[in-house]
């Protein structure tokens, strides 16, 4: 009988979870309203914040609430050149710019957009990595569902009315900085979760793994 190897006890979870105790929160659109179907809403970048663990900027973005007296926050993934004290809207009638958020149907062929959503009101859910972006490919408005380019190079048809973020995602080029010592990789994933570093199965004793030994 060998021991029960790494990738099995993974999925106990345990040592095995991710650290997230710094971690500022999931950034997602605002959830889908009145003002965002009809209309826009105006908001303003309070603040940019690094989220460890996420190769992307968050931007802090506040709205008024349109039912009670207050303010509300949301995180949004900051999309590049996107800067504090900037207005930020949302809406079916809101302008073509950086940042703003937008229904597929309503923008051009072309467009650079990021953090789509699959299902109108889920809140974003593709290219949402750091310098990822999806193109428009065509929008039909008969049909109503528009084509658009994946980060991965796959095209997918949506429903016009899934919202999308103009611009792409900020924090672009991190792969292409040299590690160059292992404490670099170290730091990196301890922010993630314990993947590292990776030991080869044929490293180890047999004991250990069904590659191991000879």
């Amino acid at each position: 009988m060998g021991k029960i190897i790494r990738t099995q006890r993974k999925g106990a979870g345990s040592i095995f979870t991710a650290n997230t105790h710094h971690r500022k929160g999931a950034p997602k659109l605002r959830a889908m309203d009145f003002a965002e179907r009809h209309g826009f809403i105006k908001g303003v970048v309070r603040e940019i914040l690094h989220d460890p663990g996420r190769g992307a900027p968050v931007a802090r973005v506040q709205f008024r609430d349109p039912y009670r007296f207050k303010m509300r926050n949301e995180r949004f993934l900051a999309v590049e050149g996107v800067f504090t004290g900037q207005a930020i809207y949302a809406g079916k009638k809101a302008h073509m710019a950086i940042g703003n958020i937008l229904p597929l149907g309503q923008l051009p062929e072309g467009t650079v957009v990021c953090n789509v959503e699959v299902q109108p009101g889920d809140r974003g859910k593709l290219g949402r990595a750091s310098g990822a972006y999806s193109v428009i490919i065509s929008p039909h408005s008969e049909t109503g569902r528009t084509r658009i380019r994946l980060p991965s190079g796959a095209k997918k048809a949506l429903h016009s009315t899934a919202r999308a973020t103009v611009g792409l995602v900020a924090g672009g080029g991190r792969c292409e900085k040299p590690v160059l010592k292992a404490g670099n990789s170290y730091h990196k994933y301890k922010a993630k979760r314990k993947c590292w570093p990776i030991v080869r199965g044929v490293a180890m004793n047999p004991v250990e793994h069904p590659h191991g030994g000879g």
